[in-house]
């Protein structure tokens, strides 16, 4: 099932969220040059998010000095960047599609600053949550999909029961459907199993091998929902 659009007229260009999918690209096809040049294994080992080096920089700088926490820093800076950075062509292809269909209509709602925000703390929030689950993990974790569950998350919380444009492909044929948006909720678990399809080469193990990731975008759809809820609530 894929998602081409939905109803809502949205006023105001998703300009954030153009934004963001040009970055995601942009950093691809970066990735792309280093693979070729065998230096992809080295930049996603040091700028993806490694619950162990994570968890081992804080204890560290718990018990050993101050000039520790540097490190700590540093090493946190990955939770940031390691949303831009993705595994494979599906990987990217797959959360690019949703943050495209649903992202400009959230924000549309939110408006260009809280929609960043949201993207941003989001996927700060499922890497910390991954962390936590797993802190002696030594594979990178990478990717948009706890920042784009999230995305997701408002958006069903908003509008559960609008309409998405879809089709349904069938070896050479393609079927034209209008899906309510929450069977998509089912649909990004669903088709993340196929994340694996066109992987780049990521020495020495890959990257995202482990069901972690998957509890953790699951806190990235209920920080999403609840970012939304909240706002209303507040209004």
């Amino acid at each position: 099932m894929i998602p081409i659009s939905d109803n809502i007229r949205c006023w105001n260009k998703p300009i954030v969220n153009y934004w963001l999918i040009g970055i995601n690209i942009a950093v691809f096809l970066w990735e792309l040059k280093l693979e070729f040049s065998n230096e992809l294994g080295y930049f996603v080992n040091s700028w993806g998010v490694i619950p162990a080096q994570i968890s081992g920089a804080i204890t560290n700088a718990i018990f050993l000095n101050f000039a520790a926490w540097i490190v700590v820093l540093w090493r946190l800076f990955s939770l940031i960047v390691g949303i831009f950075l993705h595994g494979s062509f599906s990987q990217i292809l797959g959360n690019l599609l949703f943050l495209w269909v649903f992202g400009k209509t959230v924000e549309n709602i939110l408006g260009h600053k809280r929609y960043l925000g949201l993207y941003l703390a989001a996927g700060v929030v499922t890497g910390v949550a991954q962390i936590l689950a797993q802190p002696s993990l030594t594979v990178p974790l990478i990717g948009a999909n706890g920042a784009i569950a999230a995305v997701l998350g408002a958006y069903i919380i908003k509008f559960p029961q609008v309409k998405i444009y879809s089709v349904l492909p069938l070896i050479i044929l393609y079927i034209p459907l209008e899906v309510p948006a929450f069977f998509y909720v089912f649909w990004w678990f669903v088709q993340q199993l196929f994340y694996g399809i066109g992987s780049l080469n990521i020495p020495p193990f890959g990257v995202n091998q482990s069901g972690v990731i998957y509890w953790g975008q699951v806190v990235g759809l209920l920080f999403g929902a609840g970012f939304m809820r909240f706002r209303t609530f507040v209004r």
